[in-house]
């Protein structure tokens, strides 16, 4: 079904793995069009509660973009492949149901974007994270240098964006780019664990946590967003479900109505 990717569900997550190993995963025109696609697959799949994304092999969850497919680009050629990565990954971004990124070795150029646009993000102790993009006379165009900013803040971004380097999974964790640092035979398992709590919260509850924390970041008051979800939160059926199971004692069960 898909060209680069490879998929399995089990028990409502999703495990969406970038499989190009031999290319450490690198972005090119045909996975981008997969994880748009994958993007839909997961929205409108109602057995996926929610998705993880990770890279095959031991060394990269995505080592960066394909820059054979930059050579030779115009202006506006240039603009419109950032503008189609962009739009992709705001997909991911403002998703209804959690996708997190599960980051095993490395996480370069596209594939730091990727896993930025992801809602949070596990590492392995291997993982090594980095906007080089100006070895190459470029800068990050699928978002990287706003999301970096977001999550590291000004001055750190500043200095990854300018000099390119690279940072280990603690630093990251130090920075608060990732959640957590395991050992990579672990990591599939870490994320997974935090997936399998949150599945069992009131989905429609979830969609919403995700767009009002977007909304910090978005044009417009993130605190209107934050009162129109909440009304709406009372109109649910799961909003009835988890008060009266909380007043009766006893564990909800959410249906996502």
């Amino acid at each position: 079904m898909y060209k680069t990717l490879t998929t399995s569900l089990e028990n409502g997550i999703f495990i969406v793995t970038i499989n190009r190993p031999d290319k450490m995963n690198a972005l090119n025109r045909d996975v981008m069009a997969d994880l748009n696609e994958i993007t839909s697959e997961i929205e409108r799949n109602s057995e996926i509660k929610a998705a993880i994304i990770t890279g095959a092999g031991p060394k990269a969850f995505v080592a960066g973009a394909d820059i054979s497919e930059f050579v030779g680009l115009s202006n506006s050629e240039g603009a419109t492949l950032a503008k189609t990565g962009q739009d992709i990954f705001f997909r991911i971004e403002n998703a209804s149901k959690p996708i997190v990124a599960a980051v095993n070795g490395f996480a370069l150029g596209g594939g730091c974007e990727l896993a930025m646009a992801c809602h949070f993000r596990v590492a392995s102790d291997n993982a090594k994270f980095g906007q080089p993009e100006v070895n190459l006379g470029l800068i990050p165009g699928y978002g990287g240098t706003q999301r970096l900013v977001q999550l590291i803040g000004k001055g750190r971004a500043m200095e990854l964006l300018m000099t390119g380097n690279m940072i280990d999974a603690n630093t990251a964790l130090q920075y608060g780019l990732v959640n957590y640092v395991v050992p990579q035979s672990e990591l599939i398992a870490k994320t997974k664990s935090i997936l399998e709590i949150i599945i069992t919260k009131a989905p429609l509850a979830i969609s919403r946590c995700i767009e009002a924390a977007n909304a910090v970041f978005a044009e417009g008051n993130g605190y209107d967003t934050e009162i129109r979800a909440f009304g709406e939160c009372f109109e649910t059926e799961d909003m009835k479900e988890g008060t009266s199971a909380f007043l009766e004692k006893r564990k909800p069960n959410f249906q996502g109505k």
